[in-house]
C-alpha cells in the first residue's frame, strides 16, 4: 500500500493529466483503474498468479472461447 504522501502526489498528477471537463465521477473512475491496477501489480509481485486452468475455466463461465 502507497504511503498517505505518495497518494498524494499521484492524485495530484491525475488531476494535472484530467481534462478541463473532467467530472467527479470521470475523477473517481480513474482512481479506482489505477488503484486496482497497483493492487494487481503488488499480487504480482508477491507471485499470486492464477493457474491456467483457472483461468481457462473462469473465461468459459463468462463465455470467453479461447483458441489454442
Amino acid at each position: 500500500m502507497r504511503a498517505a504522501n505518495d497518494i498524494k502526489k499521484a492524485l495530484h498528477n491525475l488531476a494535472d493529466q484530467l481534462p478541463d471537463d473532467a467530472t467527479w465521477k470521470d475523477i473517481a473512475y480513474e482512481a479506482y483503474v489505477r488503484q486496482e491496477i497497483e493492487a494487481g501489480l503488488a499480487e504480482a509481485e508477491r507471485g499470486e498468479f492464477a493457474r491456467e486452468e483457472e483461468v481457462k475455466d473462469t473465461f468459459k463461465k463468462w463465455g470467453v472461447q479461447i483458441e489454442a
